[in-house]
Parts: structure tokens; C-alpha cells; sequence
């Protein structure tokens, strides 16, 4: 990971995910009862009904996994050794072995959610929100000891994607004991854009400048103007977030209008409701009082 493809590709494919959940949020926030993790039933029972069922998105995390850990072991001359043959030995490759690592967690955590929605008896939740936590606590961990080593605008460029990093812990974390809320899903999908453009972006400045010239640690302008840039990608994200769902709302409303009368408020992945929830309850308290009041009206032994 330590090259400027090893940003750009895991930095790309952060970014489409981020921009996938951005289009789902956007058609749960038009439908008001969508799914963000739709359970799409197969398209046909023919032989590929059952690769139909399969996890794609866990699917697409061990490939990208096993992807990325070939890339890191190929871009060793010597091999991945653990540690050399003095005395006493010491251990090699301390970054690339981080990187092996958290590529380790992205095929498992695929592993985990394909094992859950095809091997179980019944799809298991919190258990993939629940890697998918730990995973994230790892992933801290590994970043903040990553960057021991670096100083001046490399130091800068990976403590705003640690930043970025922490923040995304604490979304999953949250979403642990309320899975179904809707601002959390949208700062989700934020930061995963954040996290995605803010690694392609980190490659250009680390490894291929767009001036051609390398950035400089002793000057304090290059320094401002990685947080500088940093800002920027926050505000073109945003941009981007409600790009798309202005376009999905009016994609929806002008080509398939009808489609709001299909969904279903009792559907499981249900997240968002247009009516607070205290409204709600009132509602239901509402309608019990009237079914005990009818009911003591039309039941005369009752009163006796």
C-alpha cells in the first residue's frame, strides 16, 4: 500500500461503495420505507438462482481483499519475511505487514457477511455489524501506529484519514444500538466517500504530484494546504450526497411516479419515517383507548 496504486485502488473502491450507499439512502429517503440493505429475491430458479443469493457485497470484499493482499506480497522483492537470520533477529517489513493486515480484515469481513446471509440458517445482523465494528477499532489502531514514523506532509495527509477513520468507529458503534436511523446512515455514507476520495487524493500528493515536483515538509505553506485540500473534499462530497439524491428524486418523480405506492412501512429494513416517533406512539395509545371504550360499549355483562 505503500505506492501510489496502493492508495488509488483501495481509495476507488471505498469511493464507489460510498456512492452506491449514497443512491440507496437517497431511494430510502424518497420511498420513506425502503431498504438500505435490500434482501433482493432471485430472478430466476434456474442454476444460477443460488449465486443469485449470494452476498455481493461480501463477495465483492474478498475479491477486493485477495486483490489487494497479492498487490502487497508482489511488491516485496525478497519476499514477505517475517524476520531476518541475525542475532537477535528483528522483524522486517513493519508497514507492509500492517497493510497485509488490514487487507486480512476486508476479506474476512466479506467471509463473515457471505456466511451469513448463505450459510446460516437465518441471517445473523448484528453479527456482521458487529465484525464489521471490530474491524473498524482494528483498522484505528493500525493506522495510528502506522504513521510513527512519519513527519512533515505524510504525517499530515494520514492523520486526517485517521481522523476520518475514528469518526466511522464511532458511526458503527452507534449504529450497534440503533441500526435503523437515518442520520447515521447518511453520515455513513459520507465518510466512506471522505475516506475513499481522501485516499486517491492522498497518492497524487504522496507519490505523484500533479506540479511534478515533490511537496516539501519544511514548508509550512504545503502543510496548510493538505488540510486545505482536505476541506475541499468535504464540501465537494456534501455537494456529491445531494447531487445524488436530487437526482434520484427526480428520476423517480418524473419516470416512475408510481413507485412510491408499492413499498411496505412493515417491511424489516424499514428506517425512516416522515412522522416523529412520539406521534406515533400517541396514534397507537390513541387507537387502544377507542378499541377498550367500543369494546365496554358493546359488552353489557361487563358493566354487571
Amino acid at each position: 500500500m505503500g505506492t501510489f496504486i496502493g492508495h488509488v485502488y483501495p481509495g476507488l473502491f471505498l469511493l464507489a461503495y460510498g456512492l452506491y450507499r449514497a443512491v440507496v439512502v437517497s431511494k430510502a429517503v424518497i420511498f420513506s420505507n425502503s431498504f438500505l440493505d435490500p434482501s433482493l429475491p432471485p430472478k430466476n430458479k434456474g442454476r444460477w438462482a443460488r449465486l443469485w443469493k449470494m452476498s455481493h457485497r461480501g463477495l465483492l470484499k474478498m475479491l477486493a481483499g485477495f486483490g489487494l493482499m497479492a498487490y502487497e506480497i508482489s511488491c516485496v522483492e525478497r519476499g514477505l519475511t517475517l524476520m531476518n537470520r541475525d542475532l537477535p533477529p528483528r522483524f522486517m517489513y513493519a508497514k507492509q505487514w500492517q497493510h497485509l493486515t488490514m487487507f486480512i480484515l476486508l476479506t474476512l469481513n466479506g467471509c463473515i457477511d457471505i456466511m451469513s446471509k448463505n450459510l446460516l440458517p437465518q441471517r445473523c445482523v448484528p453479527l456482521e455489524k458487529g465484525i464489521l465494528v471490530l474491524t473498524f477499532y482494528v483498522l484505528l489502531l493500525l493506522l495510528v501506529s502506522h504513521v510513527q514514523d512519519s513527519v512533515g506532509v505524510e504525517m499530515h495527509v494520514h492523520s486526517l484519514l485517521i481522523l476520518v477513520v475514528l469518526l466511522l468507529m464511532l458511526v458503527f458503534t452507534a449504529k450497534l444500538w440503533a441500526p435503523d436511523t437515518f442520520q447515521l446512515a447518511v453520515i455513513e455514507t459520507f465518510l466512506f466517500q471522505m475516506m475513499g476520495s481522501w485516499l486517491v487524493q492522498a497518492g497524487f500528493i504522496l507519490y505523484k504530484p500533479v506540479s511534478g515536483y515533490p511537496w516539501e515538509d519544511d514548508n509550512i505553506s504545503d502543510i496548510m494546504f493538505v488540510t486545505t485540500f482536505f476541506c475541499w473534499h468535504v464540501m465537494i462530497n456534501a455537494l456529491c450526497l445531494l447531487g445524488i439524491y436530487g437526482v434520484s428524486s427526480f428520476w423517480h418523480r418524473c419516470y416512475h411516479p408510481s413507485w412510491k405506492l408499492t413499498g411496505s412501512r412493515e417491511a424489516p429494513g424499514y428506517i425512516y419515517s416522515r412522522r416523529p416517533l412520539y406521534q406515533l406512539l400517541q396514534e397507537v395509545e390513541q387507537s387502544e383507548k377507542d378499541d377498550q371504550a367500543l369494546l365496554s360499549k358493546s359488552s353489557p355483562w361487563d358493566r354487571a
